[in-house]
């Protein structure tokens, strides 16, 4: 039988969407879905604080990257030759995000005895989503290749959009980080496209773009989605003031018309997993008022 480890959050969501759940026994420190994955041992550990601010949380990767460090990331090699997994999943696509291909082979992981497979995931696209499905599957040999599981995720998905098609569309941002501003690329624009928007400043498979607060001052949006990679409601929350203390942030048309919004970034909009029908879903509350199922867990207004 396969023994997993995940050092990503999105890859253990892709095996319990893969029914292999049971399977897995070591996590990432991030890993925080499904529950039944919660008592699993942890295996990795950031290497720089990560309970400041936006801005303060900037200037420490910034500062490691001059520095030449290694990683913001550490891979516990320890706990990997305690477990021996047979497949060790990581990701290419965000080095800042998560645990990367190159600190899992700095790490033990190629001197393992059970001589672990590395699945290394790196989707940057709603294609790329679902093709890391299938390369999760296929090495773990499922014999579908994960092919239910990924058409699954597309009816829902297609079922939402279709929900929405005929209502106006809105002009959108998607704000990644605060402080600087960054708006939310790779899979992000898609799924505001599928929600009925209109995405702005940001472009689909491309890398979250730096963006001054004078792009977005001219962008204007009808609506902001604040959802900073990591940060969950609360967080968020605390952190909006990088918004609102801006010079003229009172003018613009999103917070006029009451239009501005705090969304779960780490559970939902920042993981390339199976979280993203989750996450058309919330973009569909927010931009049509379609329900509120996610309302209190995923998204909030400001008020």
């Amino acid at each position: 039988m396969p023994r997993i480890v995940s050092l990503i959050a999105s890859a253990t969501e892709i095996v319990h969407a893969l029914g292999r759940t049971a399977d897995q026994v070591g996590r990432s420190h991030e890993c925080d879905f499904p529950a039944e994955g919660a008592g699993l041992p942890v295996c990795t550990r950031p290497r720089i604080p990560v309970d400041g601010t936006s801005a303060g949380i900037d200037r420490l990767v910034k500062a490691a990257a001059v520095a030449n460090a290694l990683s913001i990331y550490e891979v516990l090699d320890g706990v990997l030759e305690q477990l021996q997994p047979t497949h060790i999943l990581t990701q290419t696509q965000c080095e800042v995000c998560a645990v990367s291909l190159a600190d899992v082979e700095r790490s033990v992981a190629a001197r393992l005895a059970s001589r672990p497979r590395i699945v290394s995931l790196a989707a940057a696209s709603l294609e790329g989503i679902w093709d890391d499905v299938r390369r999760v599957a296929a090495a773990l040999e499922l014999a579908d290749g994960g092919g239910t599981a990924v058409a699954a995720m597309r009816r829902r998905m297609s079922e939402i959009a279709g929900g929405v098609a005929a209502l106006p569309r809105r002009r959108v941002v998607c704000l990644e980080w605060l402080e600087p501003l960054m708006a939310a690329g790779n899979w992000m624009p898609e799924l505001v496209e599928m929600a009925g928007g209109v995405n702005l400043l940001s472009a689909v498979g491309l890398h979250s773009p730096p963006i001054t607060w004078e792009q977005l001052a001219a962008a204007d949006p009808d609506v902001i989605v604040a959802a900073p990679c990591g940060f969950d409601l609360d967080r968020t929350r605390r952190e909006l003031y990088w918004l609102t203390d801006r010079p003229g942030w009172s003018r613009l048309r999103a917070v006029q018309e009451e239009r501005v919004y705090i969304a779960d970034g780490n559970r939902y909009f920042n993981r390339s997993g199976p979280g993203v029908v989750e996450t058309l879903a919330i973009l569909a509350e927010v931009l049509h008022g379609t329900g509120a199922r996610f309302r209190g867990s995923g998204w909030l207004p400001v008020l």
